[in-house]
C-alpha cells in the first residue's frame, strides 16, 4: 500500500507542476493526461474492490455509498450501482 501512495504522490506531484507551469494551455495534451489519470484511478479502484479475483463486498459497499452524498441523484446511482437499496445513509 505504502508504494501506491508514493506512486499517487508521485502523480499529483506531476499534475502540480502542470499547473504551475501552464501545461493545462495545451489542450490536447492536457486532455490526453486527464484521460491517463482517470485510466490510472479506475484501475486502483479494480485492484482494491476486486482483490485475488473476487469482489471485496466492504470496499464496494464504502465506495459506491459515496455516492449516496450527491445531492438529488445519489439514491438513485446507489440503487442502481446495487440493483436496489444499500446502507441507509451517506457515509
Amino acid at each position: 500500500a505504502n508504494g501506491a501512495s508514493f506512486f499517487f504522490i508521485c502523480i499529483f506531484l506531476h499534475i502540480g507542476r502542470g499547473l504551475y507551469y501552464g501545461s493545462y494551455l495545451y489542450k490536447e495534451t492536457w486532455n490526453t493526461g486527464v484521460i491517463l489519470l482517470l485510466t490510472l484511478m479506475a484501475t486502483a479502484f479494480v485492484g482494491y474492490v476486486l482483490p485475488w479475483g473476487q469482489m471485496s463486498f466492504w470496499g464496494a459497499t464504502v465506495i459506491t455509498n459515496l455516492f449516496s452524498a450527491i445531492p438529488y441523484i445519489g439514491q438513485t446511482l446507489v440503487e442502481w450501482a446495487w440493483g436496489g437499496f444499500s446502507v441507509d445513509n451517506p457515509t
